[in-house]
């Protein structure tokens, strides 16, 4: 008899039991939905949150801010690196982290249960969705995915045929590191019928030859306010096209943020390169910033 109901234990455990491959191909199991999470990327905690579940957050890394709830949180570090004794601290059911981050086996070698996911493309984004959306329990994980890439579909739309054609440059950070065909940023260019200079086979977010740009001579450069300075005085970029011509969007800090993170604010950022097209791709500038 005991043993039976052990049995039955045992099943009831099994099946309640969530399982998740993350991007290491590490098959992870939670015994139950994670109350306390450890969010060590900024995309994966905009995710945690547009699933409704941000309540169970309870520490995030320095450069998680966004929504601002999650400013009040504990920081621990940055995502790559973080401070191991604050995570422990928190005691987290589960940490939250890109599969690049050098904290994985630290964290697992003291009993923490890890899943690494780490979006670079629109695929990307949605599998991330989906698999946090299974850890987490939300039954309409697929309907938030929808609306997401229904608004980029509606930014889309809202180009005129004029603008097919340009050539886009959008630059991520100095060095210059600039998104690619294949990263997430680029494959919104694509669906909005843009050429974008940096090819696919260079990789996502590659470092550039600032003589790759000027070779390419863009007509539409997208960057942000921190990374505009010096620009026009990189050597030869004074006869890119885009810059004599004034086609040039420039974004805020709160911009670029959204644009940079592949997850749920995706649309939001297809409206903002939307907008910048839209308005300096199709005329030529007087030579202002948007």
């Amino acid at each position: 008899m005991k043993l039976w109901l052990f049995t039955l234990y045992l099943l009831a455990t099994t099946s309640h039991a969530l399982q998740v491959t993350d991007d290491r191909g590490v098959l992870v199991t939670l015994t139950q939905s994670p109350l306390r999470i450890v969010s060590l990327l900024p995309s994966l905690t905009e995710t945690v949150c547009e699933l409704g579940r941000c309540d169970r957050l309870v520490g995030v890394d320095r450069y998680s801010n966004y929504p601002d709830s999650v400013q009040k949180l504990v920081q621990v570090g940055s995502g790559l690196d973080p401070n191991i004794e604050a995570i422990v601290a928190l005691k987290p059911d589960v940490v939250l982290m890109a599969k690049s981050s050098r904290a994985g086996e630290r964290l697992e070698a003291l009993g923490l249960k890890v899943v690494a996911l780490e979006p670079k493309t629109h695929a990307d984004v949605q599998r991330v969705m989906l698999k946090i959306g299974a850890l987490l329990e939300v039954p309409d994980a697929q309907r938030i995915w929808r609306d997401i890439d229904a608004g980029v579909s509606a930014a889309a739309r809202s180009l005129p045929p004029s603008v097919r054609g340009l050539r886009v440059y959008f630059e991520v950070n100095q060095g210059p590191y600039a998104a690619g065909e294949s990263s997430f940023i680029g494959e919104t260019l694509s669906r909005f019928g843009v050429s974008n200079i940096v090819p696919a086979k260079l990789g996502p977010f590659p470092k550039l030859n600032p003589e790759f740009v000027v070779r390419a001579n863009p007509t539409l450069i997208m960057v942000s306010q921190s990374n505009v300075n010096g620009l026009q005085a990189r050597p030869g970029w004074h006869s890119i096209r885009a810059l004599r011509e004034g086609r040039l969007c420039v974004f805020s800090t709160q911009e670029a943020n959204v644009m940079v993170r592949p997850g749920p604010r995706m649309a939001e950022a297809a409206r903002l390169m939307a907008q910048c097209i839209a308005r300096k791709g199709a005329v030529a500038s007087t030579g202002g910033n948007l």
